[in-house]
């Protein structure tokens, strides 16, 4: 990747206190970009960006509840202050606490508060930061929105209904932003984003669960958080010009082919050839 890319532009990524947000933010910075650290905790986006600087970076921590129109306001205030202007919006914050998770059963079993939350954060949150932040990207010639939707967006599971229908949702904003707003300069795409080895997943997930999902994949290992945040910065980028209105799977190709695939690779495998 070329370095320095992203020199000049000013970027936001909501829930960039930690995970896959912060990764983003610490990669857009390494490319240049002027970084606003967003999170509704204040600490935690501190830390972050204070680990940007730390390494030569630019950024600026914000606090903020992406599911208050007020608090959105109000950062992106602060960023249009700061820099004056906004570039790049990544929409990544989502509500994945334990609480949530917990709540977010099969459909019989959902628990309402877990629903609402989700649609708040995940899906509300995204739609109130472009309505606030595309004004500013549209006086300064256009921008990159860029929204974090997830494998549950696009496939049916067991478990997480309210998540999953929320992360359909940006599939659905990401591609009216485009369409809305792409003769003015603003560009709008989407990520699904696949089973990444981020520190939740390293501590939480058994590693049986991990063995499963790696035999979906269609690539030798699990990917990295940085995978992802390659992708983000391309996006982010001049480099993806003409890119707009797309949904990208960030997978590994686990939604890429038939559920069939696994057992039949193993029927060959057992057979020594791959002949009906």
């Amino acid at each position: 990747m070329t370095e320095g890319k992203l020199a000049g532009k000013v970027a936001i990524v909501t829930g960039a206190g930690n995970g896959l947000g912060a990764h983003c933010a610490t990669v857009l910075a390494e490319h240049g970009a002027r970084v606003a650290v967003v999170d509704i905790r204040l600490d935690a986006a501190q830390e972050v960006a204070a680990a940007i600087e730390a390494r030569g970076g630019t950024a600026m921590a914000v606090e903020t509840d992406v599911s208050a129109e007020d608090d959105i306001r109000r950062m992106v205030a602060a960023v249009v202050d700061q820099w004056g202007r906004i570039d790049v919006l990544h929409n990544n914050a989502a509500a994945l606490d334990l609480k949530t998770r917990y709540a977010d059963r099969d459909v019989c079993n959902v628990e309402i508060e877990a629903w609402d939350r989700s649609m708040d954060v995940n899906a509300r949150g995204a739609m109130l930061c472009c309505k606030h932040a595309i004004p500013v990207m549209l006086r300064n010639g256009g921008g990159s929105v860029i929204h974090s939707s997830s494998g549950f967006g696009v496939m049916g599971d067991a478990t997480l209904t309210s998540y999953a229908c929320s992360k359909a949702a940006l599939l659905a904003l990401s591609r009216m932003v485009a369409a809305q707003y792409g003769k003015q300069g603003v560009r709008s795409n989407a990520l699904v984003i696949g089973f990444v080895l981020n520190e939740h997943a390293q501590k939480e997930v058994p590693d049986e669960i991990k063995q499963i999902l790696l035999a979906q994949h269609l690539t030798p290992e699990l990917g990295s958080p940085r995978q992802i945040a390659d992708v983000v910065a391309f996006l982010a980028s001049d480099e993806s010009a003409f890119v707009t209105g797309h949904t990208m799977m960030v997978d590994g190709g686990f939604t890429s082919h038939a559920p069939s695939l696994v057992p039949i690779r193993e029927l060959f495998a057992r057979k020594g050839d791959n002949k009906w």
